[in-house]
Formats: structure tokens, sequence, C-alpha cells
């Protein structure tokens, strides 16, 4: 069992194993075979920025492992109907999106598949590139995907060099706080310019990323930014950022299509 623990340890930490809810998932199915105390402690130390996983596991504690992982499925369904509803029909619709959300992405194939005629503008996400995997699930979903590089993102917002007008910015959450949201490096910047231009900013999350204390911002190793730098130059790879209130508009889980203040009173 330490081989099976130690292993996805490790995938987690390199990113084999990505979004919050494969974390918590791939976290469940070794604590529920071993539900040690030591075991809890090396699972959620292997990504400080991910509540969902805390909250899995203690939800697993109280609820048992077929109930839990219910909750996964129950979530979605709830989030994809509200999803659903709020993209309008209408010509030309575009929403955009940053990094990989299972959320995000599962929401958009429902609202896909009922009908609902949109594209979708994402960025690359760099330095490793999650947005490929955006592009390449919602593309073989048959959503038409413009990709973007990072530094373009003001481009793709602003209706710039024969992008369309951006109705809608779909986030995804890592964590989400009373003071904000936490995700991937660049949704600050994103939310910011899409507030500017009076694009509404959703953050699409499962309210089991809430956390009622202080989370930390992980930084990654800087070879994931430049292998074999030249000495004395200092990097920074912090992964993830917070998205400050003012620039959200509402925050959507099965909760419902919440205000922060609402949502963080409503899952307290």
């Amino acid at each position: 069992m330490k081989k099976k623990v130690d292993k996805v340890i490790r995938d987690i930490k390199s990113v084999k194993i990505q979004g919050a809810r494969n974390i918590a998932k791939a976290a469940l199915s070794i604590y529920s075979k071993d539900k040690t105390k030591k075991t809890k402690s090396k699972l959620i130390s292997a990504r400080p920025t991910e509540p969902m996983l805390v909250n899995t596991l203690k939800h697993f504690e109280k609820l048992g492992l077929k109930k839990t992982l219910k909750h996964f499925d129950l979530a979605q369904d709830k989030i994809n109907k509200l999803v659903y509803n709020l993209i309008k029909n209408k010509k030309n619709l575009v929403i955009f999106t940053h990094c990989h959300s299972t959320n995000v992405v599962n929401a958009l194939i429902y609202a896909r598949k009922k009908g609902k005629k949109f594209e979708v503008y994402n960025t690359e996400t760099r330095p490793l590139y999650q947005g490929r995997k955006t592009a390449r699930e919602l593309k073989k979903a048959g959503i038409k995907v413009t990709m973007f590089a990072d530094s373009a993102i003001g481009l793709a917002l602003n209706k710039q060099q024969g992008t369309k007008k951006v109705d809608f910015v779909f986030l995804g959450a890592d964590a989400i706080l009373k003071d904000g949201a936490i995700n991937k490096i660049g949704s600050g910047m994103i939310a910011e310019l899409a507030k500017a231009d009076k694009i509404p900013v959703y953050i699409i999350a499962d309210s089991w990323k809430y956390s009622p204390i202080h989370v930390k911002i992980e930084e990654r190793k800087v070879n994931e930014i430049w292998n074999k730098a030249p000495k004395n130059i200092k990097i920074r790879n912090p992964a993830f950022e917070k998205i400050k209130p003012k620039y959200i508009t509402a925050i959507i889980s099965e909760k419902g299509k919440l205000k922060l203040k609402e949502f963080i009173k409503k899952v307290k």
C-alpha cells in the first residue's frame, strides 16, 4: 500500500493527475483502502491549494465511499443545468475560459449537447499547457475552439484584430474563500480585464472547494519555466492566484448561482 500511496502523491505533484476533482478522487481511492492519519496527512500535503481533497476525505469519513463519489456527479448535474440556463440563444456567442476545469468543460459539453450554440476562446495556459486538454475535450464534443497565447489574453477579450466580443468568462476554482477564489495563475488578470470591459465572470465550481481557512498558494519548480537557466536569474513559478471578489459576478455551484457572500453563507 505504501508504494500505491507514494505513486498517487507523485502523480498529483507532477500534475499527471490534474484537476481538483480528479485529485480528490485519486486521493479517496487510496484513503478508502488505507484509512490512517499518516496516509491522510501525506495525501493532503501533495497539493496544499486543493480544499476539495481535504473536504472529500472529511466527507468520506461521515458518508462512506458510495455517497461521497455520488456527490461529484450530483453536483456536476446541477452545475450543468445552471450553466445551460445562463447561456443565451444568441448569434456568435463567445465564452472565454482559462486552464482546465472539469466542472467548466462538462457544463459546456452538456450545454452543447442540449442545443446551445456558442464557441470558446481559451488559453494555452503555460508553463504546463493545461489549456490544450480543454481544447481537445471541447473539440471532441463538437465545440468550436480558438486558442490564444497567454500573452494575448487582452486581445482575445477586447475584440481586437478579428476577435469577436466575449459574452462570458467561465473560470474554475481550486479554492473558494470568503475573500475571493483561487485559480490558475492568470485568472486574476483575466477577471480584472473582463470587469473593465463589462464582461461577466462566473466561477464554476463544486461547493466542496470552499475553505474556511487560509489556503497556501503553491509555487512550482522553476525548471517548468526555464530548464537549465543561466545562474543568478531569479525565476518565480506561482501556480495559482486569487481572484478578488469585486471581479466575480457569481459563483455557480450545486448550491445555485450566488454572489460570493451568499455562497459563503450557504456553504457555512
